[in-house]
């Protein structure tokens, strides 16, 4: 196990420039036996050979670890996640460059490795197709799993161009795989030119629900949350973020960005909201292609500040669940 931050133990704190560059200067490892007792674990997931227009993808968890802020304490939810709850970065998957194939074993392969020791993978992408073997690296420990996805698009059509592996298949490949429950399956933020009215009759059919950008607009992010809670219910649960979800004004760097979207601050709320109703197994934050690998851009640091929020949540819920247990236990007489 290394630690970022042992060379500036005196100080109190690292400069998130400086040292070894891991996910908000958390302890790094590649050994899934360092990551007994850890509540969750970084993943890295660099690969965008499966995108349908702008590449990039592939610098995105560099890029998302740059610009990941030093840990302390959420100012409006008054937890230091990294404090309640031990999470590690667990480094990149040994993906292999114009082999989606063999890139997407090793992805859910590392996923697995977390996912058997007990802890919650959250997966820095990539392009929207690392969503697949996250998603079956979870279901394999837990069984077929909620999914709430934010995305302009469905990512549910059979094929594109042609070809059935792609960013834009890996939703329905999941789904004709038994790896997601349709009827505990929403998406939000939908928006835009596609996909054709064939895909939404497909969903329709297995029950799986669509919330559009105009009914978080007619409705608001708060009540769309509850909508999903409560559509999703209890269980095992993943979340799916795709940065194009938001408005390119707020993630510009991303490769189908679509104009219409969320803003910044209702995705981080609803990343935090969902982290702490739901039973979260899983997470990814994906298509982030920065026009710099660093701080300074913009939508590695949204997709950092979601996946902060997501373990905020966390470890707001695991705090709930401790309280309620310590109220549950007997008393001395």
């Amino acid at each position: 196990m290394l630690d970022p931050r042992t060379r500036w133990a005196h100080i109190g704190e690292k400069p998130d420039y400086a040292g070894l560059l891991t996910f908000c200067g958390l302890p790094y490892t590649e050994d899934p036996a360092e990551l007994a007792g850890a509540a969750a674990a970084i993943v890295g997931a660099p690969m965008d050979e499966l995108v349908s227009d702008r590449p990039g993808t592939r610098h995105g968890p560099r890029a998302i670890r740059a610009a990941s802020a030093i840990p302390g304490p959420h100012l409006e939810a008054g937890i230091d996640a990294f404090a309640a709850m031990r999470v590690v970065d667990f480094g990149d998957a040994p993906v292999v460059p114009a082999d989606p194939a063999r890139s997407h074993r090793a992805i859910e392969q590392t996923v697995r490795s977390v996912v058997s020791t007990g802890a919650i993978p959250v997966i820095l992408g990539g392009d929207h197709s690392i969503t697949e073997p996250d998603i079956r690296a979870c279901a394999s420990a837990h069984g077929p799993v909620a999914l709430v996805h934010f995305d302009a698009h469905t990512d549910t059509a059979p094929e594109c161009f042609g070809v059935k592996l792609s960013h834009g298949t890996p939703m329905y490949r999941l789904v004709e795989a038994g790896e997601i429950e349709p009827s505990r399956y929403v998406q939000i933020g939908l928006r835009g030119y596609w996909p054709d009215q064939d895909v939404f009759d497909w969903q329709h059919e297995r029950g799986i629900t669509s919330l559009f950008m105009h009914d978080l607009r007619d409705r608001g992010i708060t009540q769309i949350v509850r909508e999903a809670i409560a559509i999703v219910g209890p269980g095992p649960v993943f979340i799916s973020i795709d940065v194009d979800a938001l408005d390119p004004a707020f993630a510009p760097g991303t490769g189908t960005p679509e104009p219409g979207g969320m803003t910044s601050a209702e995705l981080l709320w609803a990343c935090r909201a969902l982290a702490t109703e739901l039973h979260i197994v899983g997470a990814d934050v994906v298509e982030v292609s920065p026009t710099s690998v660093g701080t300074g851009d913009i939508t590695a640091l949204v997709a950092a500040r979601a996946v902060h929020e997501l373990l905020t949540g966390t470890a707001r819920a695991l705090q709930s669940d401790e309280r309620r247990r310590r109220a549950d236990e007997p008393r001395p007489a």
